[in-house]
């Protein structure tokens, strides 16, 4: 049986399957999911798993797949309501948004704080962002330095507060 041929008798029902899966999740398209789940039929295709199994379970493994899917993405999403606090002094999103008058200032500055930041930190701190920024963990990063992981911590913890004390003095003055 060929791949194609196993996707041309179930795609109406896996199209089905996605439309129902993809109701709470509007950041999702229905296309998405059905390339995601083509995209696991694939994989156990290739690796022969599928050779000897009937339509329903083929769906069955493509439904579970997609449910894991979208837990796992929903998992690691934030939501944030455009009305809701955000810090301490009880400002929304919304009434950040709407305070400036021109957003390219409050860019501007933000890019200036972030610029200031980097001005003061060392050649061992910079390094530790840098690392960061590439997507290294805590682990590979101490490695990389020759230093222990914990280190790096502390590490990042005195940059988010030379961040947070650079932001107050900027936001202040």
């Amino acid at each position: 049986m060929s791949f194609e041929y196993l996707v041309q008798r179930i795609s109406p029902r896996l199209k089905r399957i996605t439309r129902k899966l993809n109701g709470h999740h509007s950041f999702f398209d229905d296309d998405d999911l059905y390339q995601e789940a083509l995209s696991h039929l694939w994989i156990k295709y290739t690796e022969g798993f599928l050779v000897d199994k009937t339509d329903s379970y083929v769906l069955k493994g493509c439904y579970f797949h997609l449910k894991n899917y979208l837990r796992k993405v929903h998992d690691h999403s934030i939501h944030i309501s455009l009305n809701s606090p955000l810090g301490e002094d009880g400002m929304s999103l919304c009434d950040m948004l709407s305070s400036e008058e021109n957003p390219f200032d409050y860019i501007e500055s933000k890019l200036h704080i972030e610029a200031e930041g980097l001005l003061c930190l060392n050649k061992r701190e910079k390094d530790v962002v840098s690392y960061f920024l590439e997507g290294m963990s805590m682990r590979e990063i101490g490695h990389k330095l020759g230093i222990s992981h914990v280190m790096v911590l502390k590490i990042r913890n005195k940059i988010k507060d030379k961040y947070t004390r650079l932001n107050e003095v900027t936001r202040g003055g």
